[in-house]
């Protein structure tokens, strides 16, 4: 199946963990607990959706890039714990589902702020795949586009290095530029 989502995720989205572990249950559990994880800063609804596969990755637009549900968890937790504040909404959803699997594709808007500056506008295409693996919906991929090249500079410049965890890590794991 493939068709636009009438829903959007975000802030009054609530955490929807007992969906994913049922397989009956749709995919977009897991995808609202990420968010809800996300925008409250509560790592379990972020996590426990993740794959601990090796080839579990996340590609984040700042240039980061992980391999590895328990390295993807591990950056947020220090985000979540860092000084950079985030409330985002998903939306203009496209859903491509199947019986195991997942794909939601579409816009994540909002903003962010890091403690002591005022907020700033957010807008990532973003592209998440799920599978029902492991007696779960879990999450494999989260691929992070942002568009314009001033807003990229800029969010890069508030959350420089380990700050926000944001710097390149190649494919041996190695940090890359």
């Amino acid at each position: 199946m493939i068709e636009r989502a009438r829903l959007t995720f975000g802030r009054e989205w609530r955490e929807q963990l007992e969906c994913a572990a049922r397989r009956d249950a749709e995919a977009r559990g897991a995808l609202e607990s990420s968010f809800y994880g996300l925008n409250h800063r509560h790592l379990e609804g972020v996590g426990r959706n993740w794959s601990t596969h090796p080839l579990a990755q996340l590609n984040n637009p700042l240039g980061r890039i992980l391999h590895g549900g328990e390295a993807i968890v591990a950056l947020c937790e220090r985000v979540f714990t860092g000084p950079v504040r985030v409330q985002v909404t998903f939306g203009k959803i496209v859903e491509y589902v199947g019986a195991d699997h997942a794909v939601f594709a579409g816009r994540q808007t909002g903003t962010y702020a890091v403690a002591g500056q005022s907020r700033r506008a957010l807008s990532i295409r973003i592209s998440r795949y799920f599978r029902y693996a492991e007696r779960w919906w879990r999450q494999f991929d989260d691929h992070g586009s942002i568009d314009d090249p001033d807003t990229l500079r800029a969010r890069q410049d508030a959350v420089p290095g380990e700050a926000g965890g944001m710097e390149s890590q190649g494919e041996s794991g190695r940090r890359s530029g």
